[in-house]
């Protein structure tokens, strides 16, 4: 006899599926801020004309962008205590998604600052702005405007990396798809589930993510 789909399971633990995908958005929603601060402040380092923040930006970059994220989820989470630093499955996978999104967005910050006419910056401390004030009110605002489509990538890309914290444990969608699976071999109907609420949470955050970049294109 063919497989015969039963889509009452999904209904029946729709709650689960939920808190689920509730804890998905809690997690990528704060990393996504911090990751946005954490971009700033690298990218304005590697940038910088002093090599006592250059150097280390750099290095930041290029040990988070060419290692692979699960890696670093299983170095913070299974590591990191073995060096007296334990951290809960939602802060292991909080701190991986941080600093791996970090890295990526201090690039497009990086690139973003080195597009603004120099001119702008020169016309800044004529006017006697020190340097933070050159940076803070004349450099980062410029520099995110121009950064965020491309910072949207790496927010959507965050949002469905999120999946991989579950092999740590964090209750978030992925981790209920496979205890559900598990519980009911129903693996088609639950990541066909699955699927519809990723799609549903991407398409959000773009929508969001579309209607900030239009109001901060009318503001700067």
């Amino acid at each position: 006899m063919g497989y015969k789909l039963n889509f009452s399971v999904i209904w029946k633990n729709l709650p689960l599926l939920l808190k689920g995908a509730w804890l998905t958005v809690e997690v990528s929603t704060g990393a996504i801020l911090v990751a946005i601060l954490v971009g700033i402040v690298m990218g304005v380092a590697k940038t910088s004309r002093h090599q006592f923040l250059r150097f280390p930006a750099a290095w930041y970059v290029e040990a988070f962008r060419n290692t692979p994220l699960l890696i670093q989820i299983f170095l913070i989470y299974f590591g990191l205590p073995q060096i007296g630093l334990k951290l809960s499955p939602f802060m292991s996978g909080f701190a991986a998604l941080v600093l791996y999104t970090g890295a990526y967005n201090t690039e497009v910050v990086r690139a973003g600052l080195e597009a603004i006419p120099k001119g702008q910056i020169e016309a800044a401390r004529s006017l006697g702005f020190t340097e933070i004030q050159t940076i803070r009110y004349v450099i980062v605002p410029q520099a995110f405007r121009i950064s965020l489509p491309a910072l949207s990538n790496n927010f959507i890309a965050l949002l469905k990396n999120s999946s991989l914290v579950s092999v740590i444990g964090m209750v978030e969608l992925t981790f209920i798809g496979n205890d559900l699976t598990a519980w009911t071999f129903r693996a088609f109907e639950v990541y066909g589930a699955v699927t519809v609420l990723y799609l549903a949470l991407v398409f959000s955050l773009s929508w969001i993510l579309a209607i900030i970049e239009r109001r901060i294109r009318l503001l700067i």
